[in-house]
């Protein structure tokens, strides 16, 4: 069954970073989680004014959903049924 996938707009986006700088070792200092991308951007900012840094992990999560095409939503509710 062809699904639409849309994101799900009942839970906010996650933005965060991680420093994976340092000479040894990472550095591993993070931005913590955000709903928008403009928190990280501005941790990731200071953190390189700060310490030379300039290599950091950055990642996006989200929720989605699948929706049925229009007229088949009882169908593919329907439990083992195979698509």
């Amino acid at each position: 069954m062809p699904f639409t996938m849309t994101q799900d707009t009942s839970a906010e986006p996650e933005y965060e970073a991680r420093c994976v700088s340092g000479n040894a070792s990472d550095c591993d200092a993070d931005s913590g989680t955000h709903h928008t991308p403009s928190p990280v951007e501005e941790w990731q900012r200071k953190h390189t004014q700060e310490t030379g840094h300039r290599r950091y992990r950055r990642n996006f999560g989200d929720y989605t959903v699948l929706e049925p095409p229009p007229g088949l939503e009882e169908l593919a509710s329907v439990p083992g049924r195979s698509t």
